[in-house]
């Protein structure tokens, strides 16, 4: 491109990144499209340690740290910021008792994921911004639009652009925004002056992101084991759950964000609203257990169509409520786990039921029943495995209720 001189340069910089705040974004930076060797180090560390999981694209062939690998001619990366909103992450309802409370046989979604598809909204934004730009340019400039869908170490490349700090958490807070936001990037093929905030406090002696992962998934600060993490449990997880990792999954059934919850960044007055265009369904706020663990097809396909949740399968769907089930200890959920363990298609979930009904942790009926036919016929190895563990566990439980018999005089 035709060298500008400085003040033609800055005036384009700063006309960016008006465009963007006026495309809705929140936050906009730029960033050099350098590699950056920290990142890159970083990723490794967290890689040869395990910690991915079965998230084995993170290991894919592509260098989620250099820009250049996604675009080979990019010469600047703008990242924005687009807000989701914070408030309560399961819809309460009023108590006669006391103050609203979150009903028992309801699960918790991710606040991101409660309303539209994210990826196919800031796309959409990105697109837009895009075409801002051309006009800023007065040109078409090439460009590559990345959500966190495509591989590029987003969060680090948000603090290079000066949007905010990398937390404790490993997510990134923007002061006066806080770290309820989604990350997007355009990728140009522009040369740009890196525009960095100054740098914003960091989290200092605070650890309660830390403490407060019901799993214990943070290794420590700044370092995420995966495996443990509710999010990668609900949703990249394939498989059976561990069973130590179930009780402690709560009502969780896709994703978390009890550490965004308890970060004093995100307990401001004034964090800005969630994008009017991510929207809100009322049906993912707080969706039925019940109604998740015997999702039909066509009910599955409208209930996750244009929204994150279609990255879960219908049996992980399944799977994950039976959890959320057994965790409420709600005598309301037996008679639907028994039900789920004798009549489901996935011993996926017919093998959560099982586990799910010991978890309940009250005398059985009709799951006493499930679990003995289950033990003796269900055509899943693992299923038959998981009933007799909770038909052991259920015994000595019901062998410790009883009173001691009377001696003989």
């Amino acid at each position: 491109m035709t060298a500008r001189t400085t003040a033609e340069s800055e005036s384009l910089e700063s006309r960016i990144l008006q465009a963007a705040l006026d495309a809705g974004f929140v936050r906009a930076g730029i960033a050099p499209a350098a590699r950056s060797e920290q990142a890159a180090d970083r990723l490794g560390s967290w890689l040869g340690a395990g910690h991915h999981g079965e998230m084995h694209y993170m290991d894919g062939p592509l260098d989620r740290a250099a820009p250049a690998a996604l675009f080979g001619s990019v010469q600047s990366v703008l990242v924005v910021a687009l807000p989701y909103g914070g408030g309560p992450s399961v819809a309460l309802r009023k108590s006669a008792l006391g103050p609203p409370v979150a009903p028992k046989l309801a699960g918790r979604v991710a606040r991101y994921a409660q309303g539209e598809d994210y990826h196919r909204i800031l796309k959409l934004k990105l697109e837009r911004l895009g075409l801002a730009i051309d006009a800023l340019v007065g040109r078409p400039v090439g460009r590559r639009a990345c959500v966190d869908s495509a591989p590029l170490l987003e969060r680090d490349f948000a603090v290079r652009a000066g949007l905010g700090f990398a937390a404790k958490s490993t997510l990134t807070i923007a002061p006066g925004v806080g770290s309820f936001f989604l990350l997007g990037e355009l990728l140009l093929e522009l040369e740009l002056g890196a525009r960095q905030a100054a740098p914003p406090s960091g989290c200092g002696s605070c650890s309660l992101c830390l403490s407060a992962c019901p799993t214990g998934a943070f290794v420590g600060p700044h370092q995420l084991d995966a495996r443990r993490c509710i999010s990668y449990l609900t949703i990249e997880l394939k498989g059976s759950v561990p069973t130590e990792l179930r009780p402690l999954m709560g009502q969780h059934v896709f994703g978390c964000d009890v550490c965004q919850d308890v970060c004093p960044w995100n307990h401001s007055r004034h964090l800005p609203a969630a994008d009017p265009e991510l929207g809100r369904r009322e049906e993912l706020v707080a969706p039925e257990l019940e109604t998740l663990l015997f999702l039909t097809s066509s009910a599955y396909r409208r209930l996750v169509r244009g929204t994150a949740l279609s990255r879960v399968s219908r049996a992980r769907l399944g799977r994950n409520a039976a959890i959320a089930l057994g965790n409420s200890r709600a005598a309301a959920a037996e008679a639907p786990l028994a039900r789920a363990l004798g009549t489901h298609s996935s011993e996926l979930v017919r093998a959560h039921a099982a586990w799910a009904l010991a978890a309940l942790g009250l005398p059985l009926t009709t799951g006493l029943a499930a679990l003995t036919r289950a033990e003796a016929h269900d055509e899943s190895a693992e299923v038959r495995g998981e009933a007799q563990k909770a038909l052991a566990e259920v015994s000595a439980r019901d062998d410790g209720m009883r009173p001691p018999e009377p001696r003989a005089p």
